[in-house]
């Protein structure tokens, strides 16, 4: 017979906390199967019955544990990250929050960078990814395309856990109104950002642009917010659209920048980055991994942690939050089930 899991193994360095479950499933056992039941099975004439019971007595045992073998089995965990901004500065961010889980699980977590929004189902599959931190948009593709689950996402330090997006121009441009851009130069981050393209197309068709080909003289995908907000600050493009963190950061480092750029429009609010973990994963280590997360804030290296990370705490996330940005892509004709 197999033995239990030491507390390493289980994800958990408390092993009280996997005595206590050996506990509860001795109890279990006690309760089908009393001593003086499998004695007087023996020492009777159902013998046969008495070798069904402890049958029986195996299977239940088997599917107790099963829940704890599965999580010891996972020797690492492989997490995608969407390029929000520099990469570099993403992983030095990122870095400290996967060596705090690894720590906490006993599993090794290990990052790595997607190379652009778009690919993001793609090398989802092809890595056999155990999870990704998602955009709003990307987090919507990922749930219809591979059936992940939201689990947790930071809240930010400003107590917020949404991002709007910004539509953009320089003062000095002149453009005030949407009949002002026409035959500008449009820049987005990239097709599948809800802040940064989903939210902008949507107004363009509010406002009467369905063919941004031809309303426009050009139009170009930079790859991250940041970059884009410099693209117009530059002026390498009139118009720009961008996350509202990402922009106000920007200003934060610079606040001279903010008698440069002016906001035309603000989307409403859709969830900010999400961490979005396979479905089929052990239940104990998605427990685990969203437990880890949402407590954070109550241990002192976990608070240094956020700190690093950006944010305050990690709060619940669920696919109910998801809704407005279905709502956005509805409004940009963009049919996220179609998406290929």
């Amino acid at each position: 017979m197999k033995m239990l899991p030491d507390c390493h193994s289980c994800g958990s360095r408390n092993p009280d906390a996997v005595s206590a479950k050996a506990g509860s499933y001795t109890k279990g056992i006690g309760f089908l199967f009393s001593q003086e039941t499998l004695d007087s099975r023996f020492h009777g004439n159902d013998i046969f019955g008495a070798k069904l019971k402890i049958i029986g007595l195996v299977f239940f045992i088997l599917i107790l544990i099963s829940p704890l073998y599965a999580f010891s089995e996972q020797k690492e965990l492989l997490i995608g990250l969407i390029p929000e901004e520099n990469i570099f500065k993403q992983m030095d961010r990122y870095r400290p929050l996967a060596a705090y889980l690894s720590e906490k699980l006993g599993i090794k977590v290990r990052l790595t960078i997607l190379s652009k929004y778009g690919d993001v189902i793609d090398r989802f599959a092809s890595r056999r990814m155990d999870g990704a931190f998602f955009e709003a948009f990307t987090a919507n593709l990922a749930m219809v395309k591979l059936n992940v689950e939201p689990i947790a996402r930071p809240m930010n330090l400003d107590g917020t856990s949404t991002i709007k997006g910004y539509i953009f121009v320089r003062k000095d441009s002149g453009i005030k109104s949407i009949k002002d851009m026409k035959d500008k130069i449009v820049v987005f981050v990239d097709k599948a950002t809800a802040t940064g393209y989903v939210f902008t197309i949507a107004f363009f068709r509010e406002n009467g642009v369905r063919d941004i080909d031809s309303y426009f003289s050009e139009y170009y995908f930079t790859g991250s917010h940041d970059s884009a907000v410099y693209a117009v600050l530059d002026n390498r493009a009139d118009i720009g659209s961008a996350g509202s963190r990402f922009y106000q950061r920007i200003i934060d480092k610079d606040p001279a920048i903010k008698n440069e750029l002016q906001i035309l429009a603000t989307s409403q609010e859709v969830p900010d980055i999400t961490l979005c973990i396979r479905r089929d994963l052990p239940p104990e280590l998605k427990l685990r991994i969203k437990e880890v997360l949402l407590n954070m804030d109550k241990d002192p290296t976990g608070k240094e942690v956020l700190k690093k990370f950006g944010a305050l705490r990690f709060i619940s996330a669920g696919k109910a939050d998801f809704k407005p940005v279905f709502d956005l892509a509805k409004k940009a004709g963009i049919d996220i089930i179609e998406i290929r």
